[in-house]
């Protein structure tokens, strides 16, 4: 009897132990399909970040090329208000 009593125990602490692989297989697979997950969106939030910046670098060019443009304009002006001065000048000296 001593023979047909282990093996009952020895089949239930296999069964035991497989159980409890399982179980920790199962968890391994859960944590690795997470990180997966996250990994993906990770992934995903570094594009849409690559994307953002290349549109702010755009937009900082093309404010520099309005400054720039700007710039001129604003020479322009002060050039043409000078010049008014000057023939506003003229205009008194003639008038008198």
């Amino acid at each position: 009897m001593s023979s047909a009593e282990s093996q009952p125990r020895f089949g239930q602490s296999v069964k035991g132990l497989l159980s409890d692989k399982v179980g920790s297989c199962s968890g391994d697979v859960i944590a690795l399909t997470r990180q997966v997950l996250k990994g993906s969106r990770s992934q995903e939030l570094l594009g849409q970040a690559a994307r953002n910046m290349v549109i702010q670098e755009d937009a900082i060019l093309h404010s520099e090329d309005s400054l720039r443009k700007m710039s001129i304009i604003t020479t322009h002006l002060q050039y043409h208000v000078e010049h008014s001065k000057n023939l506003q000048d003229q205009l008194r000296h003639l008038l008198k």
